[in-house]
């Protein structure tokens, strides 16, 4: 007859102390994966917009980013970035520049697509469509969820390429074409990729589509 050994005091403890980290760490690390948990996704079928012809949704991984675009204060760059969007340039393109809380960067529609993308040339790409002027006279807050286009050391360069601010950038007024301000889903673009040590992104997150409201 075998005799059954009753676990000590101690080592019930000690099982107990396991059985918590374990599940600590299961929970820590379903956390951790699931950047999306605690991110509201924006049904933009829901909400009320005052001009709804300039609302483009932005579509990424953990949900609806909805821009406002403003026409009247750059009239040239938000009809390129409308004729982009149109075409469905932009879905599958790489957020391909992102700073941590400062912003993040996409719209590399030549270099930057989900099957095609060219790390060595990524950054450089063009649209096909040629630059346009830079528009930087008007008065414009570059606060966070802030639209513009990215353009290269030099004015004037503007083609598909643009940026989100995440934080305020008062000295982006007058250096960069603003076409819009994020409505809602800010805390979106925060969960996009990032590296630590570099602003440009290895295996980056991508736009999985971006489309005006009213056709």
């Amino acid at each position: 007859m075998i005799n059954k050994i009753k676990p000590s005091k101690s080592e019930k403890i000690i099982f107990i102390f396991i059985l918590t980290l374990a599940t600590f760490t299961l929970t820590s690390f379903f956390l951790l994966k699931n950047k999306c948990l605690f991110i509201d996704d924006y049904d933009p079928k829901k909400l009320v917009f005052d001009n709804p012809e300039n609302i483009a949704v932005l579509n990424i991984d953990c949900g609806n980013v909805i821009i406002e675009l403003y026409p009247d204060l750059s009239p040239n760059s938000v009809k390129r970035f409308k004729t982009l969007i149109n075409s469905k340039t932009y879905d599958d393109v790489a957020f391909h520049r992102v700073i941590k809380d400062k912003l993040v960067q996409t719209g590399d529609v030549e270099f930057g697509k989900r099957n095609n993308i060219d790390y060595g040339k990524i950054g450089t790409g063009k649209s096909g469509l040629g630059t346009i002027n830079s528009e930087v006279d008007k008065d414009f807050d570059y606060d966070a969820g802030s639209v513009a286009l990215a353009r290269s050391q030099r004015y004037n360069t503007e083609d598909s390429q643009f940026f989100i601010t995440l934080q305020d950038e008062p000295l982006y007024e007058g250096e960069y074409t603003p076409i819009g301000k994020v409505l809602y889903g800010l805390e979106t673009l925060r969960t996009i990729k990032y590296l630590d040590k570099s602003v440009y992104v290895l295996r980056p997150d991508f736009i999985n589509s971006l489309r005006m409201l009213v056709d």
